[in-house]
């Protein structure tokens, strides 16, 4: 089996350290991931520029572009062989619920399940005192379960593990996505030559309290998994026929 390994923290995190020593000896290992922090850069593409890759050890290249480029360049020539899973993670911070599109964790598997190879992002639900273990060893059995039984076609698993011992897990389960609320704040300030500028962010406000959801998992002390499908088609709306028929032009 060969697994590529991508990120949006930066090849040199630890979070993707963590999954380079758990996942060795499941199969061959390639590591393709940003050549520094690239949070919340969603599915952007760098499209304006050219890319620069260089070596970071054995296995290992670094990106001076987004984690959606690290793996399409990955998927489409730059390693020896194409892979047969993409592991994006494990972020430093929940991807749950609205967190998923802007995501670039999320979007680095989005990536690679629209070029068609089975994807898993992971993240650990903290900002502070990172202790990657646990998650690394439930992303290594969940890629041997993959390994066996496979994934559909354009579909990638979204998990989310909460910052505690793994004793202390209470197990996992298979979750929908969820909401969460935040601040919409936008700070205005004014730089020394009397130019306004803006920091963009919000507070975090909690999430809605509903069963079965990615957010109610990880709360409770699960480790939530997420499928997700690339295709956005609202296809409720689309078979009741949500636009009414008009004649144009």
């Amino acid at each position: 089996m060969v697994i590529l390994l991508s990120n949006d923290d930066g090849i040199y995190s630890d979070g993707i350290i963590a999954l380079e020593k758990n996942l060795q000896g499941m199969g061959e290992i390639y590591t393709v991931a940003p050549d520094r922090e690239q949070n919340s850069m969603s599915h952007a593409l760098t499209l304006h520029r050219p890319l620069r890759v260089h070596e970071a050890g054995p296995g290992r290249l670094a990106v001076d572009g987004t984690p959606t480029d690290c793996v399409k360049l990955a998927l489409t020539g730059l390693l020896p062989v194409r892979p047969d899973l993409v592991v994006s993670g494990i972020n430093k911070g929940p991807n749950v619920g609205d967190d998923i599109i802007y995501s670039g964790t999320v979007s680095a598997a989005i990536e690679a399940a629209l070029l068609g190879v089975p994807a898993i992002a992971v993240s650990l639900v903290t900002f502070e005192g990172f202790k990657f273990q646990a998650a690394a060893e439930f992303t290594a059995t969940l890629v041997s379960r993959i390994q066996e039984g496979g994934l559909p076609l354009e579909t990638l698993l979204n998990v989310n593990v909460p910052p505690l011992p793994k004793e202390q897990i209470k197990g996992w389960r298979i979750t929908r996505q969820g909401k969460r609320h935040y601040g919409e704040n936008i700070v205005e300030r004014t730089d020394p030559r009397g130019k306004k500028y803006y920091w963009i962010g919000g507070d975090d406000l909690g999430f809605a309290h509903e069963d079965g959801t990615d957010c109610m998992a990880v709360h409770e002390g699960y480790i939530s998994v997420t499928p997700l499908q690339v295709d956005l088609t609202n296809y409720k709306l689309l078979n009741e026929n949500c636009i009414p028929s008009f004649n144009w032009p």
